[in-house]
Parts: structure tokens; sequence; C-alpha cells
């Protein structure tokens, strides 16, 4: 029945409008966890990574261009030594299965990566190093990612170039400008998000894809991540399909 529903709603969203950029909080791994009776939460976090191989399957075969994957925030870098290490190898495991496919996807690590372990933070790079120039999907995996430390990092870069180039930053502090951060934010691959969907039932942002997100249409879903099908998907981009988009006008 399922995969019935699934070619249902797919006919049903041809020729109708679909976001160029989703972006997707990966929200409810451990409550999924203790929800189907593991002791271990971090079984969660390992099914809620295996699933993401599928998500990006289900947005290219959806003609989706560009996908956020958010894995960690820079808060979560806080956590005990012993639930954040952890939590740290199934985020390379999931990245390193991601780049190893064969499939047109071409994979960006985007995020504060000077905060996390060093051997991570190389692991994360190598891994999306070998999509270089593939085409196809543009997935953006945001780890150690937080949307106000972006904005700092941002203006920070658009200043040391300046300097760089031999500008003086007074000159640039005087003209800085919306382009300014956004040529200078994480990912090369574009700015603004058309679409962001968070699992889990909550129903806030908590700081995602902050600047981008400025004219982003959202959509919680209560299904937690490890549970998420492709059935919800596009069940999201027909809400997306429904909205009348005025960018604020």
């Amino acid at each position: 029945m399922e995969a019935i529903y699934v070619r249902r709603l797919t006919r049903k969203l041809e020729g109708r409008p679909r976001p160029r950029h989703v972006a997707i909080m990966l929200d409810g791994n451990r409550r999924w966890a203790r929800g189907a009776g593991h002791d271990d939460v971090r079984e969660g976090y390992r099914v809620g990574g295996a699933k993401v191989t599928d998500f990006l399957q289900w947005c290219a075969a959806a003609d989706i261009q560009h996908v956020t994957l958010w894995m960690l925030s820079d808060d979560n870098l806080h956590r005990p030594a012993d639930e954040l290490g952890p939590l740290l190898e199934i985020i390379e495991e999931t990245v390193q299965r991601v780049c190893a496919t064969e499939e047109a996807w071409e994979v960006s690590v985007i995020g504060a990566l000077d905060l996390l372990p060093g051997d991570t933070a190389r692991v994360l790079k190598e891994a999306a190093s070998r999509t270089t120039g593939r085409g196809g999907l543009t997935v953006d995996v945001a780890v150690g990612y937080g949307g106000r430390r972006e904005i700092v990092d941002a203006v920070r870069s658009a200043f040391d170039r300046h300097i760089s180039e031999g500008g003086d930053p007074r000159d640039l502090a005087a003209d800085f400008d919306l382009e300014h951060i956004t040529d200078n934010l994480y990912s090369p691959a574009g700015h603004d998000t058309d679409f962001i969907i968070r699992t889990s039932g909550e129903q806030r942002l908590s700081g995602f894809l902050l600047w981008q997100s400025a004219y982003a249409e959202v959509h919680f879903v209560d299904v937690l991540w490890p549970a998420f099908r492709q059935i919800d998907l596009l069940r999201a981009l027909r809400s997306y399909a429904d909205r009348d988009r005025r960018y604020g006008r």
C-alpha cells in the first residue's frame, strides 16, 4: 500500500512548484531509540544515520537540487565526552557512507569545523573531497553548525579577505552590506533555502540557517527522524506546493 501511495503522491506533484533547496533538521533520534526499547540511545543515531542515504535518494527522485542536513549543532559539542564521542563516530560513518556511493551527489561539510576534534574534521573533509566534481544533487552536511556562529564567521571572513587583498578595514566597514555576509557563508553551493523540514514534532528552528531562511517555508512533522519515510517527504513537498510564496511582499 505504501508503494501505491508514493506513486500517487508523486503523480500529484508533477508540474507543481517544488523547492530548489530543501534543508532538514534530523531530530528525534534519542526519543526513537527509547520508544523502540533500546537501552543505548546511540541506536537511534545509527538508524537515523542509515536513513540519510534513503532521504537523499528520495530528494534526487523528486528533482530537488540542493539538500542541507543538520546533523550536529555547535551547542551539541558541549555534551559529555562519553556521549559526544560515539555520536561523532556515527556522523563520520554516515558521511563516509554517503560519499562512498556511486550516486551523483556532491557533498560539502559545513559548520565550525575548527571546533570539532581534529580527527573528525579530517575524516569528514576527506570523505567529502571524494565527491568533488560529481555534479548532480548538492549536499551540505552541517556538523558543529550554528546559525549565529555562521553569521559571525561570515563577517570575520569578509574582513579577512578584504585585508588580505590590501584593503583598509575602515573602507569595508563603511560599505558593508548584505552581500558581504551572503558571499561568505559556510556553503559554497548557494544561499537562500526554499523549504525547511523539522522532524520530531518540535516547532522551532533553533538557529538553523538563520541567514538563509529569511523567506523559507517551514514544515514541522511529528515523525521522529529514524521513522521518516518517503511518504513524509512527499507530503511535505505537497504542503510546499500548496503555499503562496510572497517573499515578504
